[in-house]
């Protein structure tokens, strides 16, 4: 492991620059009184021996509108960033030191703060990134930030910062995520999280979005009308599951208009990733085909893949039929008139089932590599690290095949169960194959809170530092991004930092960052947080307990979503924190960051406060204690409404704002979702708090159950009336109706008065 030096309370990589002569290729220059903050290349005598031609490094424009779009113009203004021209194979690298700056805090500053030299954008941006936590002390996250409290001129730093990537691959995003995070998002939105993710060091982001406009050009090459294309293709919000072969045809088609849109946004997307200098993911061809394939095209081998929790899945074509070859390269053609070539495609073989149908799954894998190296030479397939998958007949088919074409791709897993489970060994399920430390926060997007923090930190170092590791990158993927913050900030951070660090200290020193400012009660509540929430134990689980208040109801629920985990942590000291938390200074409330989480660890709070109520509930009906009944109930119901409340004075919290364009199908995927049956795995996955859900699908499904127990209480029945939530959240999804986009209330006055209700006097 590389040395370490304590610079302001942060662990630096410092033996890492040093190793390959940070001196000579971060050299330092003055900057003079009005200088344009970005010079694109580095002074001529840093690079080249005097006389020779300048080396040309990259161009630094792209970072700085990212700067421009997340600071006040006056704030990025006083950064300078350099481009250094990198030496070859070394890691990415920044260095960041104060500059000259003149003029009284009255005049428009022209001069810079500080200067951050680095070797790429993603190291340009993680150093302003680690300038503005640990210098100026303030966040900008996923989401909100603590940029109100930045004084006009900023600050500069003390002694001279560097950092360097422990790992090449920094990976951001789930399959899922243009379901669950919101498949009709407009562009400022995706503007917004790309900005966030370039800012912390991400390099390689999945695309999911907008394959539905290449399908429909690929098989109008294979006999299919646009009418065929449209009834097998699904509605936007359930795309991910099509590409990943789980379902097709579900609420189709949508109108021209909408997918025009979204092809567009999603066009902008990958220019901006390509801007940046960082990698769209982009899905490949596994073999998907539309329903009637063989009669249009009698020599295929099809394989037809069954039923995928109440969806059909769609037909799977034999990767070694000659119709494959020719299919993956219409794909792969129209995909990149539409969104232009990449290096990496994401693609998973019998995602969570299937069947082979006796196809050996390596000669399969061959094919779709051979495929995809045909179409893009020396892509890398990005394989999910979930559950049975990628097999070990894949990898070493791919690694071994003997075709010219498949030995020049590279694979890549994105493990997203490296935070689960008590122990295993990446290195031998995965034959050395190249993977990266991956962790799946959230599932469904779900309201929730908490990390595995310790284990990630552990973990990670660990298995970076094992001899002959294959360890090569993180993988952030949440199943819906935006939820959050300090998971998210403190995940980022791994791939900056080589060796374990202390949690504490880090937690100590985060509601200064997340705040902008130093607060005795922040601080004290952080301190719980990182003991709670946050310090969840390894084991089964790499997220939090969801909110049995979004359960179909059932008095022994404990968890909304099928398989959820229990209460991970100690709910009661969390409750402390909160109401400590609110305790803070005044000054904080015109500060994003802590609105936000103002607004989510109260809702936390009184989610975590059902699992208290829900027991003592049954035991009032199980004891037939009417009177108990009626205040336990009432108490329920009045935290439910209070949770609405709660959530209606925050935008992010808002079920209008997550709905956006989207009608039937997207309430579908928030309630309904999958098969009807009792054993239905999906049913309620996506569990989450919003309001709007809250008052008009969790509370009435609530009211509807203790209105059917009460009879039993009372004697006046012997067993409740049976009900059929499905049949209700379907009438809700199919209902028509807006819901608001704009918060209303006072967060703080509403956060009180649910801290008033958790600490009755």
């Amino acid at each position: 492991m590389v040395g370490r030096r304590r610079v302001m309370g942060y662990g630096i990589a410092a033996g890492a620059l040093a190793a390959v002569g940070i001196g000579e290729a971060l050299g330092s220059r003055s900057v003079a009184h009005g200088t344009r903050p970005d010079t694109g290349a580095v002074d001529g005598s840093l690079t080249h021996v005097a006389g020779d031609a300048p080396v040309q490094a990259f161009d630094t424009a792209p970072a700085r509108g990212v700067l421009e779009r997340l600071l006040t113009a006056g704030h990025a203004g006083q950064i300078e960033l350099r481009a250094v021209s990198p030496t070859a194979g070394t890691a990415d690298r920044y260095r960041i030191r104060s500059s000259a700056l003149s003029g009284p805090a009255s005049e428009t500053l022209t001069a810079t703060a500080v200067t951050i030299e680095a070797t790429t954008t993603s190291a340009l941006l993680s150093g302003a990134a680690h300038y503005l936590k640990y210098v100026a002390n303030v966040t900008i996250s996923l989401p909100s930030d603590s940029l109100a409290q930045l004084s006009p001129i900023l600050p500069t730093p003390r002694g001279e910062l560097s950092g360097a990537a422990a790992v090449k691959h920094r990976f951001a995003l789930n399959d899922t995520e243009n379901g669950y995070a919101g498949a009709y998002r407009a562009w400022p939105e995706w503007e917004r999280t790309l900005d966030v993710l370039a800012f912390h060091g991400f390099t390689e982001v999945l695309v999911a979005a907008g394959q539905d406009e290449v399908y429909r050009r690929v098989f109008t090459e294979f006999g299919y009308t646009p009418a065929d294309i449209d009834a097998w293709i699904p509605a936007a919000s359930h795309q991910p599951w099509w590409l990943l072969g789980n379902l097709q045809a579900v609420d189709a088609p949508e109108p021209p208009a909408v997918r025009q849109a979204n092809v567009a946004v999603i066009q902008q997307v990958v220019a901006r990733l390509r801007e940046l200098g960082m990698t769209p993911v982009l899905p490949g061809y596994l073999g998907q085909v539309p329903l009637g394939f063989t009669k249009r095209n009698p020599s295929a081998r099809v394989l037809p893949q069954g039923i995928w929790d109440g969806y059909q899945r769609p037909d799977w074509l034999d990767p070694r039929d000659p119709h494959f070859a020719r299919i993956a390269e219409s794909f792969y053609r129209h995909q990149a008139d539409l969104y232009g070539p990449t290096t990496a495609y994401k693609m998973d073989l019998l995602h969570e089932g299937g069947t082979s149908a006796g196809v050996p799954m390596g000669d399969a894998a061959v094919a779709v590599m051979t495929a995809l190296q045909t179409a893009h030479p020396g892509a890398t397939w990005v394989m999910l690290g979930w559950e049975g998958n990628p097999r070990r007949d894949v990898l070493d088919a791919v690694r071994t095949c003997g075709s010219a074409a498949c030995a020049r791709g590279k694979v890549l897993i994105v493990d997203g169960c490296s935070d689960k489970y008590t122990a295993f060994d990446r290195e031998d399920d995965w034959g050395g194959a190249a993977y990266a430390f991956g962790t799946i926060t959230n599932f469904g997007g779900r309201s929730l809170l908490g990390a595995n923090a310790a284990t990630w930190t552990d973990r990670f170092a660990k298995a970076l530092a094992a001899k002959g590791s294959a360890l090569s990158g993180i993988a952030w993927m949440p199943e819906a991004s935006g939820h959050d913050p300090a998971a998210f900030e403190l995940f980022a951070e791994l791939a900056w930092r080589p060796d374990a660090f202390d949690l504490t200290d880090w937690f100590g020193q985060y509601a200064a960052r997340r705040y902008g400012k130093v607060d005795a009660a922040a601080t004290k509540a952080w301190h719980t947080f990182a003991q709670t929430a946050y310090s969840l134990p390894p084991g089964t689980y790499s997220q939090a307990q969801d909110s049995l208040f979004s359960a179909w109801p059932d008095l022994s629920a404990v968890s909304a979503a099928p398989g959820g985990p229990d209460m991970r942590y100690d709910g009661a000291a969390f409750e402390q924190a909160v109401l400590t938390l609110l305790q803070a200074d005044p000054s904080l409330r015109s500060v994003d960051a802590y609105r936000y989480d103002v607004v989510d660890f109260t809702r936390q709070a009184l989610s975590n406060h059902a699992r208290v109520l829900l027991p003592k509930i049954k035991a009032a009906y199980d004891g037939r204690d009417l009177a108990a009944w009626h205040t336990l109930t009432s108490r329920w119901l009045q935290a439910m409404t209070l949770l609405d409340s709660l959530l209606a004075t925050d935008k992010r919290f808002l079920l209008g704002t997550w709905l956006g364009a989207g009608g039937y199908e997207a309430r579908s995927l928030i309630t309904t979702w999958g098969d009807r049956g009792p054993a239905a795995l999906l049913r309620n996955y996506g569990a989450r708090e919003l309001s709007g859900l809250v008052a008009d699908v969790y509370l009435p499904r609530w009211r509807k159950q203790f209105a059917a127990l009460e009879p039993v209480l009372t004697g006046a029945a012997k067993q409740a009336a049976e009900i059929d939530w499905f049949a209700l959240d379907d009438a809700w999804a199919r209902g028509a109706g807006s819901y608001p986009t704009e918060p209303s209330g006072d967060p703080f006055a509403v956060a009180n008065t649910v801290a008033s209700f958790l600490s009755p006097p």
